[in-house]
């Protein structure tokens, strides 16, 4: 059976992700996922073609309808690790400020702090923190073994002044402190 007989077969089964549901998904998350790519990448240009790779891929791929958010947020992930390979990125990389207006919202200086740290420390800081994935998983991702998983964690958790309270807590959702 070709590529497109299996797409096909896949698109209709009733649990699968349509069209409308993708593009739901995305205009209700699309600052989100947004600001997930800009704290992985540090700069918007990249933030932006990471983002748009992103949409392509979830748009020509099937997934469940249940799993669209989770799909585009772990695809989004892996193509900023594809787009700036972490583990080998230089320390010297150009990074952009979250805002470039004088007026500053609630979390800029938390997001311009995470876009600071080097390449690793700020994607393992970025899927073992605030995305909760498990070394293992941030292990597999990155390509990484665990143990430096773990040390680049705490090398960002180091580094980030004060606490990051990047995102709205929950009760699910403690603040995260740079001295934990």
């Amino acid at each position: 059976m070709s590529r497109p007989e299996k797409l096909k077969i896949a698109d209709s089964r009733p649990d699968s992700a349509n069209r409308p549901d993708l593009c739901k998904v995305l205009k209700q998350e699309l600052k989100p996922l947004y600001l997930l790519a800009f704290l992985l990448t540090a700069s918007h240009k990249t933030a932006e073609l990471c983002f748009d790779a992103t949409v392509e891929q979830a748009l020509n791929e099937p997934t469940v309808k249940d799993r669209v958010r989770l799909y585009i947020k772990r695809s989004l992930i892996r193509n900023a690790i594809v787009m700036l390979s972490p583990l080998s990125a230089l320390d010297d990389e150009k990074r952009d400020f979250w805002t470039a207006g004088r007026h500053k919202a609630v979390g800029d200086d938390e997001i311009g702090a995470v876009a600071q740290l080097p390449a690793l420390e700020r994607f393992v800081f970025v899927m073992s923190v605030l995305e909760r994935y498990s070394d293992g998983e941030c292990s597999l991702l990155l390509g990484s073994s665990i143990r430096d998983v773990a040390n680049a964690r705490m090398r960002a958790l180091r580094s980030l002044p004060g606490e990051v309270t990047l995102f709205p807590l929950s009760e699910s959702r403690l603040p995260v402190t740079a001295s934990s």
